[in-house]
């Protein structure tokens, strides 16, 4: 049984991971695709198998060669994320519609493999000197780190015209209200 598919992809900090986890908070009928990633946990609150599936990079090699993957890529360097076709299917055997937390080139991937039955938003944030404080607020990045990750913003945001929605994260009730109607329409479309 095959459902449709909810991609949400941004650059860090846009605001995708609150946006996502508010639908699926509100809608019984999605269910969360969990990344593959090689990279550490992020101290001892990351769990395998609900944050990632982490796996070493020898296995994350084994499971491309096994044709595992709808798609995968080095996210950074030595840091591999990839979408496991077992996850699509789990998700679509228990009857639900699946949504996707995933960076801007993954997403874009996804939306390739699944065509008409995906529906890909891209959020952004009104300025990179907003999703730079919002990234600082976190307080998890050095400034190199920083510096990485605003510079990758930059190239990302020249994506988003390769997804069908652009959801600007301005004011995040607007915003969690705005993605709430995307999805509520994309699930009664044929």
């Amino acid at each position: 049984m095959a459902g449709k598919a909810l991609i949400f992809s941004a650059p860090s900090g846009s605001g995708k991971t609150t946006i996502v986890k508010h639908l699926l908070a509100n809608n019984p009928d999605l269910g969360f695709s969990i990344s593959a990633s090689t990279r550490d946990r992020r101290g001892r609150t990351e769990q395998d198998g609900k944050d990632y599936h982490f796996l070493t990079p020898e296995d994350f090699k084994e499971k491309i060669d096994n044709d595992e993957f709808i798609e995968w890529e080095e996210v950074y360097a030595g840091n591999f994320y990839g979408t496991l076709k077992k996850e699509i299917e789990r998700i679509w055997s228990e009857g639900q519609n699946v949504i996707f937390d995933v960076d801007v080139k993954g997403g874009i991937n996804l939306k390739k493999y699944f065509g008409d039955k995906a529906l890909a938003v891209f959020v952004k944030v009104p300025s990179i000197e907003i999703l730079r404080q919002r990234l600082m607020e976190r307080n998890t990045e050095s400034e190199e780190s920083l510096s990485r990750r605003l510079f990758k913003a930059k190239f990302e945001m020249s994506f988003q015209d390769k997804f069908d929605v652009v959801l600007v994260n301005e004011d995040l009730d607007k915003s969690l209200r705005e993605a709430q109607h995307l999805y509520d329409q994309f699930k009664a479309s044929p």
